[in-house]
C-alpha cells in the first residue's frame, strides 16, 4: 500500500528536524493555523484512538509554507512595460 499524507508529514518532520512549534510557525507563512493538538493527532499511531488522518488541505498548505521556511518568500515579478518605439 503506498504512502498516506500522514507518512508523508511524519517523514518531512524528521528529516527537517522540526518540531511542532516549528510546524506551527510554518504553516502560518501561509495563513494556515494547526494547534498542537492537531498535530499529535496526525503523529500518532493509525490504531490510537484519537489518530485523525491528515487531509490534502493541511499537507498542501504545509509544504507551501515549507517552501517559504526553506527559500524565503517569492520575489514580486516586475511588470513588463511595452517596448519603447524608435522615433528617428
Amino acid at each position: 500500500m503506498g504512502l498516506t499524507n500522514n507518512d508523508i508529514f511524519k517523514k518531512l518532520r524528521v528529516a527537517h528536524k522540526l518540531r511542532d512549534d516549528d510546524i506551527i510557525k510554518i504553516c502560518s507563512l501561509v495563513d494556515f493555523k494547526v494547534s498542537k493538538s492537531e498535530l499529535g493527532a496526525f503523529f500518532r499511531n493509525e490504531n490510537h484512538p484519537k489518530y485523525m488522518e491528515c487531509g490534502d488541505q493541511i499537507l498542501r498548505n504545509f509544504l507551501n509554507g515549507l517552501i517559504i521556511h526553506l527559500r524565503g518568500p517569492m520575489p514580486e515579478k516586475k511588470q513588463k512595460t511595452e517596448p519603447e518605439k524608435n522615433t528617428k
